[in-house]
């Protein structure tokens, strides 16, 4: 058994992905409609530039905000279609109703990469990518439950 670190802080989410997109406002929605993300705050400006966001799936949470230019972090980031449609971190969706979220997805506009497959790992699970080109997994596999065992 690991011992658990004292680096974390006790709380609801500890790890909280951040994603960048052109157009942060219609992704959120698309966020929500596709995958079931609920709003818990939305900070943008009048010219519709989100400067921060937080949407929570279950007790997990991500945070959406613009692509702004010219700040310390741009410098750091890329747009997948800047990179030849690449990821370097997919987030992963645990869901109780695969079925359910993969319709949701499809019909939202989300495109397979990996269609809705039984994974050998157990469960079911497929990974799409939303308009902008970030590729998200989702499944049934929860790996909580798979330490347990």
């Amino acid at each position: 058994m690991m011992e658990m670190t004292t680096s974390a802080k006790n709380c609801k989410s500890t790890v909280i992905p951040g994603l960048r997109y052109r157009n942060a406002l219609a992704m959120i929605e698309w966020l929500c409609r596709a995958f079931g993300f609920e709003k818990q705050a939305v900070y943008a400006g009048p010219d519709g530039v989100v400067m921060h966001s937080q949407l929570t799936f279950g007790n997990g949470m991500i945070m959406v905000g613009s692509v702004i230019s010219g700040t310390p972090v741009s410098k750091l980031l890329k747009q997948p279609d800047e990179i030849g449609g690449a990821e370097t971190q997919t987030p992963y969706l645990v869901v109780s109703d695969i079925d359910a979220i993969y319709a949701s997805a499809k019909m939202a506009g989300a495109k397979m990469v990996i269609d809705l497959e039984e994974k050998e790992h157990g469960g079911k699970a497929f990974s799409c990518s939303d308009p902008e080109g970030h590729v998200w997994n989702l499944g049934t596999f929860d790996p909580w439950e798979a330490q347990q065992a």
